[in-house]
């Protein structure tokens, strides 16, 4: 790696660095891009001087197609080779920060919370990430953790009361023996016993009070009821109706601890930070604008309690694994000469559940190793909604100007009554109160899109801003990865409905950021934008090349014809370099296989159908439907997973489409290796070959799809429905002639 990082003439040591490959590197890549590129442009002179005649019919139409595809797919390519053109690597020095301002310097961080249904999100997950983030390595009197329940749900609340007493024992355990990850759950679970450097008698005795604080919480979520004792140590539970439901509630603003008063204090007699709870008012006939809406409630719940000049949002399943993720954020927007148009920071998302070889490719370190550096490498790093630090002002809608200069030390509380504070913050969380204002188009985070994130980071980049991406050797957050191929598969949906409606809306990159941002920035989010267009391109490579070797059809080079090598070398470099680059990030070779598995199953599923829903909803039609399996929280379906089993176990058009492919590839190849044997030289395998091999590989990523069909006998394997449908679509390619 080469610095890159420059002070202006500063005296000041640098509180983070930019950092580069070595020229070597960086010239090593861009000349095999160029040699890949090369073979890319001659298979297109390949396709466009080798057309068959229309007389040929099947052929001249598949030819067509295979054309139509390669040429998107070059295309595609090379907008994800531009994306990949420069690398940067960030990294931030806490210790010059502690050196550079005191701790009364430091600015205040209000953290948020995100939860919106304690059913699918368990109260004991929602308070593990808030006692997380309530442990950070950070003056405690300068942070204030805000928890936006959308449910409205009193067990939430309960839940949230328990851990403000939890916290009084744990946050001194924390700093006392500079324990990690400080989720008392994660660390606990991981800890057998306790480590040398700890009391064994402290050790165990807060193990035991986190046990019992899970049991009283289940309790209560299983009962449904809380317990009087509690109702009298808290007003806030008399809030609640018997009328109030998770769609129609008021506003309801609860401080637990009031770290401003220095009476909130834990056992040692050490300030608190501050916690509260918020459920803005919900009402049937109003939209609510789901998280984005919950986001932009904290941001003015804060402005009155808090207005801490940094703000952190996290999933409520994403707890805090690194202690020092403040002060590693802080190195970034506070350096003087580097740091003053940062408008946000953005840590990778990683995952604790992921076992080796995960079989639906979880482990992303590619992503998080390599395509993200690429992309702050053109200026930006996109925003994915959790695990991020925000410069309050940027994300209020403040365009940045050469003469902004931030204010760390500002607060702004509006009055020290609690009780007053409340009042003034639920005015604020109403229904009807962003009505006729800018939240949601200009200031706060974007409505619209379920990819409110996405636009809002691009928005800010537009106003003239910088972000960074931080991916430090202890990963800052951890959460829990789909375990199904079906919660996978639907959520990959969502994501690509939501890139495909920004790349069609006002918020394209191309339209929002023209002349605002890079280029090479507007390609990288285009990267992600075009998903849905890969899905057709991909089905019909993945089904007619593999038909057409059915039936005879020959669609590329012989293997002794000199325009075969193109072909081959193309594959060949851009996999062996896509296995080579995953290696290097830590996966292994079986990850990445999976991977290739994975990419496969979501174009042609998650892709295709986000496509087409976004067709039919702009065309006026209503979506499409289908069923998905349920979240994995059986333990026979969580060993499956472990042992490398994928997990279908229900009916779903996805899980339609993925048989019929891998059916069909099985037919075409058994079939038709068994017609070439049969007519030995009246088809020439030389000139089947490629779509021989391809057939082959298709039917061995599908391995695990016909391992579900045929053998496994276990509630996870594919429903009987699921092949009866394939095979009902594949039998007539099989046994009656082609005609494409």
């Amino acid at each position: 790696m080469a610095g890159s990082s420059v002070r202006g003439g500063s005296n000041c040591p640098p509180l983070f660095v930019t950092e580069k490959p070595t020229r070597m590197a960086r010239y090593a890549y861009r000349l095999f891009a160029s040699t890949v590129l090369a073979g890319v442009l001659l298979v297109w002179l390949y396709r466009a001087t080798h057309v068959p005649p229309m007389s040929s019919g099947a052929r001249w139409w598949a030819w067509l197609g295979l054309s139509a595809a390669e040429l998107w797919f070059g295309f595609y390519w090379v907008l994800t080779l531009s994306v990949r053109w420069s690398p940067v690597f960030r990294r931030a020095f806490p210790d010059q920060l502690l050196r550079r301002y005191k701790e009364e310097q430091l600015p205040g961080v209000d953290i948020f919370v995100c939860t919106a249904d304690p059913t699918v999100e368990p109260p004991m997950l929602v308070i593990s990430t808030v006692l997380s983030v309530m442990a950070y390595d950070y003056p405690k009197e300068k942070l204030n953790i805000y928890l936006s329940d959308d449910a409205g749900s009193i067990i939430t609340l309960y839940a949230l009361y328990e851990a403000s007493e939890f916290a009084k024992h744990w946050l001194p355990f924390c700093n006392k023996y500079q324990v990690e990850p400080r989720s008392p759950a994660a660390y606990f679970g991981t800890e057998a016993s306790p480590p040398d450097a700890c009391d064994r008698k402290e050790w165990f005795s807060l193990k035991e009070m986190h046990k019992d604080l899970a049991a009283r919480v289940n309790s209560v979520v299983n009962s449904g009821k809380i317990p009087e004792v509690s109702k009298c140590k808290l007003m806030g539970f008399s809030r609640w109706s018997e009328n109030a439901s998770f769609r129609d509630h008021p506003s309801i603003v609860q401080i637990l601890i009031d770290g401003n008063k220095r009476k909130a204090t834990d056992v040692d007699g050490k300030v608190l930070p501050t916690l509260v709870y918020m459920a803005r008012e919900k009402r049937p006939q109003e939209h609510h604008h789901f998280k984005a809406g919950s986001l932009n409630a904290l941001i003015r719940v804060s402005s009155v309690i808090s207005n801490s000049p940094v703000i952190m949002n996290v999933d409520c399943d994403m707890y805090s694994n690194n202690s020092g993720s403040i002060r590693d954020a802080l190195c970034f927007f506070q350096d003087e000469q580097l740091g003053q148009d940062i408008a946000f920071v953005q840590y990778p998302q990683n995952f604790e559940n992921v076992v080796q070889n995960d079989i639906y490719g979880n482990p992303i370190n590619t992503v998080n190793e390599l395509d993200h550096p690429c992309l702050d490498g053109w200026g930006g790093m996109c925003y994915y909604g959790t695990g991020c630090f925000h410069r309050r002002e940027a994300l209020c809608g403040r365009i940045y100007s050469p003469d902004y200069k931030e204010d760390w030390t500002r607060v702004a509380r509006k009055t020290e009554d609690v009780i007053d504070l409340e009042g003034m913050a639920e005015s604020l969380v109403t229904c009807t109160y962003e009505h006729n204002t800018l939240w949601g188009v200009e200031k706060g985070v974007i409505y619209g899109c379920p990819l409110e994130d996405v636009i809002t980071g691009l928005q800010i980049q537009c106003r003239g801003w910088r972000s960074v991406y931080h991916n430090p050797p202890r990963k800052g957050f951890l959460g829990m990865a789909p375990t199904s191929l079906g919660q996978i598969l639907v959520q990959h949906k969502r994501w690509t409905e939501g890139f495909l409606q920004i790349s069609l809306s006002k918020y394209s990159p191309f339209l929002l950021g023209h002349r605002k941002i890079s280029l090479g920035l507007q390609m990288g989010y285009s990267v992600c934008g075009f998903w849905a267009a890969n899905s057709f391109p991909t089905l019909y490579y993945v089904t007619i090349p593999s038909l057409c070797f059915l039936n005879g059809i020959s669609l590329f080079p012989e293997i002794t014809s000199p325009w075969f090598v193109p072909f081959a070398y193309v594959a060949v470099a851009a996999y062996s370099c896509s296995l080579v680059e995953s290696l290097q990030c830590g996966d292994t070779a079986v990850e990445w296989w999976n991977a290739q598995r994975m990419w496969l199953f979501r174009r042609i599923t998650s892709y295709l159908l986000a496509a087409i829903d976004t067709i039919r909803r702009m065309l006026g039609v209503t979506e499409s439907g289908f069923t998905l399996t349920a979240k994995v929280t059986d333990p026979r379906a969580l060993e499956r997973y472990k042992k490398g089993m994928m997990e279908f176990g229900s009916f779903s058009v996805m899980f339609a489409i993925i048989t019929t492919v891998a059916l069909l590839n099985l037919a075409c190849m058994m079939l038709g290796v068994a017609k070439v044997l049969l007519r030995k030289g009246a088809v020439s395998l030389g000139a089947m070959f490629v779509q021989a091999v391809l057939c082959a590989l298709i039917v061995a990523i599908n391995f695990p799809v016909y391992e579900a069909m045929f053998v496994r006998k276990d509630s996870g394997r594919l429903p009987a429905s699921v092949s009866v449908v394939s095979l009902c679509i594949v039998l007539p390619f099989c046994i009656l002639p082609t005609k494409l």
